[in-house]
């Protein structure tokens, strides 16, 4: 019985492969994880032992050998994303990679950032309702944020058990954003509404960008302590960049440092992949509602967009709102797409990166309140 869900899981560790090697979907990360479910799926590899993280804990004990379990590599490597480690250094180098002038120039993205986050907390709310705990609830909702690492640090927490598929549904759907945005992004607005063009957003001083992460990092941390590891790093790669006097940190950070650790955490999370715990029909239903999650984070952030326009002189186009996901920047130039396709003289990506930086800052809050609340 489990010899052919072993070769039900090479196959689709190979088709994974195939899709970011031939498709270029998120081939950065996906194409490790598919590499680390290979490996932890061929018989006698012993790369990878659930039993040393069983219920959700690090069984420190079973790691010297003396059980008759020899950890593997992977079991190593997999202690980065056990204990937290590999998404806030992902998050440093996302904060030392990112222009937050976009945002700080239009704080009213702030807004659209925080609707789109709707899609996590309505997805808690059906996983629910489809029978899963609260913790595993939390951790299929926050697919909706379009963040792996955020997604990756939540599930660790809360339900490892469900880590694979969850990892595996979170990067698909952030490879997959030029396909589903586009359609919803265009059922919920008008032609008049696409062709809306922005004001160009006001220059943003040096001083603003450096002191905006101390002002973040101090508030979240205040308000929600649980996501200070993420947003600190986050802030902390952008003081790196906006700073001016870390040249080689941020280069580091930016480059280096993220390559690695994106490699340690693809095949760390892949891994977690076994037939056992993958193949089963919460995984069709985490895949399911990864997707819902996502649909309906876009939705939100268009329809908030098509809300405050009620209110404003100076109107904005709704496409940016579909941006407050955190798929950075790839959510901010379908929404550059989508609007010049409808008028050519367009230009939304820097707006729309306002919206999609916010993303990224809300998904870490949401990912925050959700600890907080069933850690």
């Amino acid at each position: 019985m489990e010899d052919p869900k072993v070769i039900i899981m090479l196959f689709i560790a190979c088709f994974l492969a195939y899709l970011a090697i031939v498709k270029g979907f998120e081939p950065l990360l996906l194409l490790p994880i598919a590499f680390g479910m290979l490996i932890t799926n061929l018989p006698g590899a012993e790369m990878y032992h659930e039993i040393l993280f069983a219920d959700g804990y690090v069984h420190w004990d079973l790691f010297g050998g003396h059980s008759g379990i020899t950890p593997g590599l992977v079991d190593f490597l997999y202690l980065g994303v056990k204990l937290g480690i590999y998404p806030c250094l992902i998050f440093l180098g996302v904060g030392a990679m990112t222009d937050f002038g976009p945002l700080i120039a239009n704080p009213k993205s702030l807004l659209l950032g925080a609707a789109a986050q709707l899609g996590i907390f309505l997805t808690f709310v059906g996983a629910r309702y489809l029978g899963f705990t609260p913790a595993e609830a939390s951790s299929i909702g926050i697919i909706g944020g379009a963040d792996g690492p955020t997604a990756i640090f939540v599930t660790t927490k809360l339900a490892p058990h469900l880590l694979g598929p969850i990892a595996v549904a979170a990067y698909s759907y952030m490879a997959l954003v030029p396909v589903i945005q586009p359609p919803i992004m265009k059922a919920l607005t008008t032609k008049k509404e696409r062709q809306i063009e922005m004001r160009e957003l006001r220059p943003v001083s040096k001083m603003e960008k450096v002191v905006f992460p101390f002002v973040v990092t101090i508030f979240i941390a205040l308000l929600v302590p649980s996501a200070t590891p993420l947003v600190g790093t986050l802030m902390l790669g952008n003081l790196f960049r906006e700073c001016g006097v870390v040249d080689r940190l941020s280069k580091t950070a930016q480059n280096g440092l993220i390559n690695v650790v994106t490699i340690f955490l693809g095949i760390s999370v892949g891994a977690t992949a076994t037939a056992s715990t993958f193949l089963s029909t919460s995984t069709l239903k985490i895949l399911v509602m990864g997707v819902t999650a996502f649909a309906i984070g876009t939705a939100g952030g268009v329809l908030l967009a098509k809300f405050m326009n009620l209110f404003l002189k100076n109107k904005i186009n709704p496409l940016i709102g579909s941006a407050g996901v955190s798929a950075v920047p790839m959510a901010a130039r379908v929404s550059q797409v989508v609007g010049q396709k409808e008028n050519p003289g367009n230009f939304l990506l820097m707006h729309a990166m306002g919206p999609n930086v916010a993303g990224v800052i809300g998904s870490a809050i949401a990912a925050g309140v959700l600890l907080a609340l069933f850690g």
